[in-house]
């Protein structure tokens, strides 16, 4: 957006595509506005703007536009607190003389969005929680020309093939708070539609999501959703294996069942250093093995291939193998940079999120490397291509 076109909606003060906050302290309140822009339930297919530095009569705060003001400002896109992850831009503006923070919120292809577990909407020039009609009618007006894969529709599956007591016992908790569920005494498929577990319109279907979260038996309608692990005794893929898993299933069972799987496998060394104080350093730091495993899951493709994640585990290293190459402003070149990061699957990540297996968003290949470093292992090292991204992690 140019400077005449956020001037002119600056100075609109019945907009609802805009708000003004006189300093960055409300957090939560920045978070509501976000939420609410991206819910976008005027459908004005247009971006919502946040000004900060600015008075509710539009006067300038003469608040300091600091880096850091900007960096905590951004850091919300990633903290997991607004979920799917918005799409959003914050930039140091100058407008009508007065410097501001703005942040440009554009429109999810796929409502609703939660802060929270909680809906927020604009109402005119001010936010709301929306009513369940209210999200109902977010719902409705998904676009679903351009939607990403994992919230497509599995045409071959119906609502039988997903586990209610799943979803009603291991997500839904975790994705809409508590007051709402109270509130919202809807019928199960609007439930599974609201959180993109089915599609929103007749005929209704499973979607990818709901199929990889909440299926009976995921493998029956995507192929590739399950880990293969392979522990090889000695360097090379052809010596004997000791040991081997595909491990599948709905997605909370099979991260619960890899991290059994990755700790059976960890070996852990006992030194006495020129004292009696005993200390212990695992082959590889479970932290780090978490991250990248759980990266892999989140960031392959699941369309086209019928290729699992695997998981080889030699006597040397370790390599991770996610079929499905960068994605977005992801590129072979600065692939594992800090702060370069796009989502394949954003609702899969949301539902990582909600399911507690991600704490915040961008932070799992850095997270990996500071704990290999800490543990004594070599750096980690990537092999990136078109079609797959191999991880390799090597011994201590």
């Amino acid at each position: 957006m140019d400077d005449r076109e956020l001037e002119l909606l600056l100075s609109d003060l019945e907009s609802d595509r805009v708000e003004r906050k006189a300093s960055g302290a409300d957090r939560e309140k920045i978070r509501e506005a976000i939420c609410a822009f991206s819910n976008d339930l005027p459908n004005r297919r247009a971006p919502g703007v946040l000004f900060v530095g600015v008075n509710d009569d539009g006067s300038c705060a003469n608040l300091p536009i600091t880096d850091e003001l900007l960096r905590q400002l951004a850091d919300i896109r990633s903290e997991g607190n607004i979920l799917p992850i918005p799409s959003m831009i914050v930039e140091k503006r100058r407008l009508n003389g007065c410097e501001l923070a703005v942040i440009i919120v554009h429109p999810c292809d796929a409502p609703p969005v939660r802060l929270k577990g909680r809906v927020w909407i604009r109402v005119g020039p001010r936010r709301a929680i929306a009513t369940p009609e209210e999200e109902r009618r977010l719902h409705e007006k998904r676009r679903a020309h351009d939607v990403p894969y994992d919230i497509s529709p599995v045409a071959s599956a119906a609502l039988e093939d997903l586990s209610l007591d799943i979803f009603r016992q291991e997500y839904l908790p975790s994705a809409v708070s508590k007051e709402i569920r109270e509130e919202n005494q809807r019928a199960i498929e609007d439930q599974l539609a609201s959180l993109r577990f089915a599609t929103s319109v007749p005929p209704v279907f499973p979607t990818v999501l709901g199929i990889l979260v909440a299926g009976k038996d995921p493998r029956s309608f995507l192929p590739g959703a399950y880990i293969q692990f392979l522990r090889i005794d000695g360097d090379v893929l052809t010596d004997p294996i000791k040991d081997q898993k595909e491990i599948d299933g709905p997605l909370h069972n099979v991260l619960r069942l890899l991290d059994e799987t990755i700790l059976a496998h960890i070996s852990v060394a006992t030194e006495i250093a020129g004292s009696a104080v005993e200390q212990r350093h695992p082959e590889y730091p479970i932290e780090a093995l978490r991250q990248l495993t759980r990266n892999a899951v989140l960031h392959r493709t699941y369309d086209g291939t019928n290729a699992p994640v695997r998981i080889l585990w030699f006597n040397d290293r370790i390599e991770i193998l996610n079929p499905g190459g960068p994605y977005g402003q992801v590129t072979k070149e600065n692939f594992g940079q800090p702060g370069i990061t796009d989502y394949r699957n954003p609702y899969l990540a949301e539902a990582l999120k909600n399911l507690g297996f991600v704490q915040r968003f961008g932070v799992g290949i850095p997270l990996a490397k500071k704990e290999l470093a800490s543990n004594g292992n070599p750096p980690l090292e990537f092999a990136v291509e078109n079609s797959y991204v191999l991880a390799i992690v090597r011994k201590r």
